[in-house]
């Protein structure tokens, strides 16, 4: 009998450091391929690999750097977990045939924010698409809110956990961070496969419901923003919803009424948003109507209450070139004239580094202007974020060929 048992402990704790050197060799490799998949694109660091004979994988201090940005993911704990080990094996020997349940779960995890996350060559070469859902954010109606405003505003840091679970009923993501809201997704009868995602799209003809909740920050974005833009909450609602209308107006529709009240409602007070999206219908399943014709509308509600008569009509084109007035800032002409309100302030150019994060502008002895926010100043230069095709481009400014340095202010008074 002690036999026996010796023999089985033997074989057990044999079957046990196969399993754990298997598992880790199958996950080493699957992640070095990830690694040389995504080589073109970022910089992926596995961190330490550990797994659970109840079916789970765990990689502890993960980290991800795409080129794009000027800062990495971060996770303390990246587990995937499956209903039994053989299924954690076959999902690593054969990761394009998932099992039918698994959940993927990233805890700690973080984004550290910059004043610029986009690297420079992001913003000057991506596309002049319309935003319609960044605001305006400035005296320029064409700087919008970014990360940099973020920073201004307190929220250095997102982070949280995040959740990925398939199950045989459907797939379920969620993101809930510390502070900054959440964002929640469920999509019946869809089925994640890897390497790619291209099946996804497809692999469900029901609805999603994406659920959108904003921890209060929308109330401080507006106070903001409004600030930034040298006008009350309401001017500066009135002039984000303009931006709103023009853009859609360009894409060939016209948003409901309903539509632009829930979205005035959401700038300003933000709360809970859910809706309903169809991946692989046109504009995503958002409802469209003819020309001045009602009768269908968004599957949409707002703090728990559904919204009716939320929808699109679609109406010809209208590209209008922008006016020179939405160039430039913001001023009530009163104000300006009077010297109260809002203005251009003149400085010396020594005291720019009490400036940093301020709109400014910015005159060379080249007769060149530069128009922007004062992102940091050295002793040779002065660094200057510009809007350049719907982006932030940063430009060194030498201090030595300075000749005329202002401030905007919302008062004529340093």
């Amino acid at each position: 009998m002690r036999k026996l048992l010796s023999t089985l402990l033997v074989w057990g704790l044999i079957a046990y450091a196969a399993f754990k050197g298997g598992v880790w060799w199958l996950a080493d490799r699957g992640l070095e391929e990830a690694r040389l998949a995504l080589a073109s694109e970022g910089v992926l660091a596995r961190g330490t690999i550990g797994s659970s004979v109840a079916g789970g994988l765990t990689l502890s201090a993960p980290s991800y750097q795409p080129f794009r940005l000027t800062q990495a993911f971060h996770a303390d704990r990246l587990t995937y977990t499956t209903d039994s080990p053989l299924a954690l094996l076959m999902a690593l020997w054969q990761p394009h045939k998932l099992p039918a349940s698994w959940h993927l779960e990233a805890m700690g995890a973080s984004l550290q924010l910059d004043a610029a996350m986009f690297r420079n060559w992001v913003t000057a070469t991506d596309s002049e698409a319309p935003n319609l859902f960044a605001p305006v954010c400035g005296p320029d109606h064409r700087q919008r809110l970014g990360s940099g405003d973020l920073v201004r505003l307190g929220i250095t840091e997102i982070t949280g956990e995040a959740i990925l679970a398939q199950t045989p009923a459907g797939l379920h993501a969620e993101l809930s961070t510390a502070g900054s809201g959440s964002i929640e997704l469920d999509w019946p009868g869809a089925r994640l496969s890897l390497p790619g995602f291209a099946e996804l799209q497809v692999s469900s003809a029901q609805p999603l419901t994406l659920t959108l909740r904003d921890g209060g920050v929308m109330r401080k974005v507006a106070a903001y923003c409004a600030r930034e833009s040298g006008v009350a909450v309401n001017e500066w609602t009135r002039i984000v919803m303009d931006a709103f209308r023009e853009g859609l107006q360009n894409s060939g529709y016209a948003p409901s009424e309903q539509l632009q009240a829930l979205y005035r409602q959401w700038l300003t007070e933000g709360g809970e948003v859910v809706v309903q999206l169809r991946p692989q219908a046109l504009l995503y399943g958002v409802a469209v109507a003819p020309a001045a014709e009602d009768g269908v509308e968004w599957p949409v509600s707002y703090n728990g209450a559904r919204v009716p008569g939320v929808f699109l009509r679609s109406i010809e084109p209208t590209l209008q070139a922008t006016p020179a007035e939405a160039r430039e800032p913001v001023v009530m002409a009163a104000a300006a004239a009077s010297g109260e309100g809002p203005g251009w302030v003149a400085a010396e150019p020594g005291q720019a580094a009490h400036w940093a994060g301020y709109r400014v502008r910015v005159t060379l002895s080249s007769g060149r202007v530069a128009v922007g926010r004062l992102e940091t100043v050295t002793e040779t230069h002065l660094e200057v974020a510009r809007m350049v095709d719907g982006g932030e481009v940063t430009y060194p400014l030498a201090i030595r060929a300075v000749t005329g340095f202002e401030v905007w202010r919302r008062n004529h008074r340093l």
